[in-house]
């Protein structure tokens, strides 16, 4: 299971009073030496959190894979063109949201995904949609160029819990698809510690991206120990009945569900 830290609110912390610390870069090294497979960050338009002198230290640094989450829109395609991370995530965007607050439309926004699809397929960087866990928005990832959907957890983990038991069959079903469409399947937003657990049944899941919780535990226990925790509960949750890879009889039990 690959583990990227979205380090976004170390730079938030770091703004609130527009000083030089705590440094994203300096977060990132510690991550990635406390077990992390690599950085998210999100470059948003009006650079509330991260900015795009962070991002050119963190793509020259080259510390592991590099995932630059942006809008679709022409800036950030001319900058991913310049950066060349490895990997591009397409979100969606609105100035006045906290967060993001769901998945990016693929159907409703093809022309300017397909702006970023084409420099990315000419400058061999990965391209991920954060979408959410609808048949429609698979197929429409897969029919645009994408390598993998990122599923949108945060309604998942928002909920009552007992609402939970159908959003998880809506990202298992969704995931099923994705697979058989020749999409890599990761998942993020809003994932603890705590309530990662479920989350890994997901079938063919090979990555999660998660910030908040991390950075948020870091205050308490430090950035290392917040991941090293949060690799301990991925491993301890995963040998409780958790896989990314269903049994045979589970596999088609949910591939009946989605024919």
């Amino acid at each position: 299971m690959r583990l990227h830290i979205n380090i976004d609110h170390v730079a938030t912390l770091r703004n609130q009073r527009d000083v030089d610390y705590p440094d994203p870069l300096e977060a990132a090294r510690i991550c990635m030496n406390a077990g992390a497979d690599g950085i998210t960050v999100h470059l948003r338009e009006d650079r509330r959190h991260i900015r795009d002198a962070d991002v050119d230290a963190l793509r020259e640094a080259r510390l592991g894979l590099f995932n630059l989450e942006m809008a679709a829109t022409s800036e950030m395609a001319q900058i991913a063109s310049r950066v060349v991370p490895d990997v591009v995530t397409l979100v969606p965007e609105k100035r006045e949201e906290r967060t993001t607050e769901g998945g990016l439309d693929v159907l409703g926004a093809e022309d300017s995904i397909r702006e970023v699809a084409q420099v990315c397929r000419a400058k061999g960087i990965k391209l991920s949609l954060f979408i959410e866990a609808s048949p429609e928005q698979v197929r429409a990832s897969a029919r645009i160029g994408a390598a993998q959907v990122e599923f949108h957890t945060g309604h998942y983990c928002d909920a009552p819990v007992e609402e939970r038991a159908a959003l998880l069959e809506q990202l298992k079903q969704s995931a099923i698809i994705a697979h058989d469409q020749g999409l890599e399947v990761a998942a993020g937003h809003g994932l603890t510690r705590k309530n990662v657990g479920e989350i890994l049944s997901i079938p063919h899941l090979k990555e999660l991206n998660i910030g908040h919780s991390v950075v948020a535990d870091a205050v308490l226990i430090g950035m290392e120990q917040a991941v090293r925790q949060l690799r301990l509960a991925l491993t301890n949750q995963r040998g409780v009945g958790a896989t990314s890879q269903p049994r045979s009889s589970e596999n088609a039990a949910l591939r009946a569900k989605v024919s």
